[in-house]
């Protein structure tokens, strides 16, 4: 078996095993996917200052995050249909995150439902994410349903009013299970380890939603009621409500300019992610990394500010740290681990995540995540 030393070497074996749908929605972006490079691209402009002749025992990436210990300034992100890149995926990924020491967030839009995850990982707390619906009653029994999973803080994505376009998906003919065309059927033979496991599961649809809604008891149904409920209508005024209803630590996701920032600080949340939804909405955005500055710059002493989008590599979260996100999200990255091994796939880019992140941090002269800044970034480069 290829020696695994980077993300990337994830990436070409989850492309192997998993079928082309649903590897083709993970890794994709809206329209040109300008703003899904970008993200990536973007952080390889940002330069390291070298130094040397320093201390660099006793060593520590241990930080936190909304007041959680965390073994590394990094979460897992939510992402959609994860169960349909490895059979139980959602499970396996919370069960690597708790082992690791740091966060899981759960999709709304998960295959596994949050009482499957909560189950699985005997009531350890994890983040859940919530999209905004039409349905304000499914809402709040949504919000409940986390609230008795031992769910620690509310991930409220801002930036899906209405979905983006992705080409991908519409070529595909995306589904969850996937629609047993011949194109389909050729393809998921040619992956018979994915297949094999999806076999020996009974998480096949989302299971935050099948069950939960009236009128929904199958992926025809599911299909027509999705499509009507992102909610365009979605204001401040739903971030208050949920905010009281929830009544816990809460994360807003999907903040990308200065003004939205500043109503984040007024909304009383914990947390924002500045988040382009991994180039997957906007295209033409400005990348994630490029907008963190002048948001921390702006409120970052009145409110958390994490990030997410393009980060591959623990240099990348040691770059978002030092441009003052206090911490960061992975959602590609441990999705191509988890399609290519499972929960030892996910470990695995964990692992590789916090070794990048351990020995840059050295060799940029400091041994404690909590001390870095902009001071070991090249001047000019960001």
């Amino acid at each position: 078996m290829t020696v695994i030393t980077n993300i990337e070497d994830l990436r070409v074996l989850a492309q192997k095993r998993v079928p082309r749908m649903f590897y083709d929605y993970a890794d994709s972006g809206s329209w040109t996917e300008s703003t899904y490079r970008a993200n990536e691209a973007d952080f390889q402009t940002i330069k390291l200052r070298q130094r040397v002749a320093v201390n660099m025992e006793n060593r520590s990436t241990a930080s936190t995050m909304i007041g959680q210990k965390v073994a590394m300034p990094v979460a897992i992100a939510p992402t959609g249909l994860t169960g349909m890149q490895h059979a139980d995926g959602e499970i396996l990924a919370a069960q690597a995150a708790k082992k690791f020491g740091i966060p899981f967030t759960l999709s709304t839009m998960s295959i596994c439902s949050i009482e499957d995850v909560a189950q699985s990982t005997d009531g350890h707390p994890f983040w859940f994410q919530l999209y905004v619906m039409k349905d304000r009653d499914y809402i709040e029994r949504l919000i409940d349903r986390a609230k008795a999973a031992n769910c620690s803080a509310l991930v409220v994505t801002l930036d899906l009013q209405i979905i983006g376009q992705r080409h991908k998906d519409l070529k595909n003919g995306l589904s969850a299970p996937p629609k047993l065309t011949l194109a389909n059927l050729i393809n998921i033979a040619s992956k018979p380890r994915w297949a094999l496991g999806m076999l020996g599961t009974k998480h096949r649809q989302f299971g935050n939603i099948v069950g939960h809604v009236k009128g929904v008891e199958n992926m025809g149904s599911l299909s027509e009621w999705t499509a009507k409920q992102f909610d365009p209508a979605l204001n401040w005024g739903d971030v208050e409500w949920i905010k009281k209803r929830w009544g816990g630590k809460i994360i807003l996701k999907g903040i990308q300019d200065v003004e939205d920032a500043r109503l984040a600080v007024n909304s009383g949340a914990d947390a924002l992610i500045v988040s382009n939804h991994g180039g997957r909405q906007l295209d033409g955005a400005q990348s994630s990394i490029h907008a963190l500055p002048a948001i921390v710059d702006a409120v970052g002493s009145q409110i958390e500010v994490h990030m997410d989008g393009g980060i591959r590599s623990g240099q990348d979260v040691l770059k978002a740290r030092a441009l003052g996100a206090q911490g960061t999200y992975i959602g590609r990255a441990f999705l191509y681990g988890l399609g290519a091994m499972g929960e030892a796939g996910v470990t695995k880019a964990l692992k590789i995540i916090r070794n990048e992140l351990d020995l840059t941090m050295a060799f940029c002269g400091k041994t404690d995540i909590e001390t870095v800044d902009q001071s070991i970034l090249l001047p000019g480069t960001f």
